[in-house]
């Protein structure tokens, strides 16, 4: 079983912030009501640190994408928005800001799909940031290793590998030490 999540609600209708905060408690999940407030919810949304946040605001789809823009840069959460039903221009946009599922109805059933759809999909994101990352040091070490040791990209690598395997030390261990200069440093002549 999943341990509960910390659910962040910016919803503005006071009816339907009653019955998603309902569904998120029949869910078995803890739900911080937050406000819609622009100037207020990205320091509230830093100081909560919710697992997620579900955003509705009613007739106002740009606020309701300002809403999500503020929340995604306090805290690093996924964002579902609750519509009233579906709106294709607006689903484009918040795509663009990141949203990977939305809600158009409002049972459990939609809102237990949604969050493990967004909470899958931003698992797999943020995996291929890590990818990317891992893979912008490793070339910056390989660089670092073909300029002090005249070699191609295929040797700093071997390089890399080798010391890596040597020494019992991830990867990116080992190209994290050559970036910070600790380790294979050419010898002084």
């Amino acid at each position: 079983m999943t341990p509960p999540l910390h659910i962040l609600l910016a919803i503005e209708r006071p009816d339907r912030m009653a019955f998603v905060t309902k569904l998120v408690v029949e869910l078995g999940h803890v739900a911080s009501v937050g406000s819609t407030d622009l100037a207020a919810i990205g320091d509230f949304t830093a100081d909560e640190h919710p697992d997620v946040a579900l955003v509705g605001c009613g007739g106002d789809p740009a606020r309701a994408l300002r809403l999500i823009e503020l929340i995604t840069s306090a805290a690093e959460c996924p964002v579902i928005p609750l519509l009233d039903g579906h709106d294709a221009e607006f689903i484009d946009e918040a795509a663009k800001r990141g949203v990977f599922a939305y809600v158009a109805g409002g049972t459990v059933e939609e809102l237990r799909g949604a969050l493990d759809i967004t909470l899958g999909r931003f698992a797999a994101y943020h995996d291929l940031q890590g990818a990317f990352g891992r893979r912008a040091l490793t070339e910056r070490a390989k660089g670092i290793l073909m300029e002090r040791y005249h070699v191609d990209e295929r040797r700093a690598f071997t390089m890399l590998r080798d010391f890596s395997r040597t020494h019992g030390l991830k990867m990116i261990r080992v190209a994290q030490a050559v970036i910070d200069g600790d380790l294979l440093r050419k010898p002084r002549e």
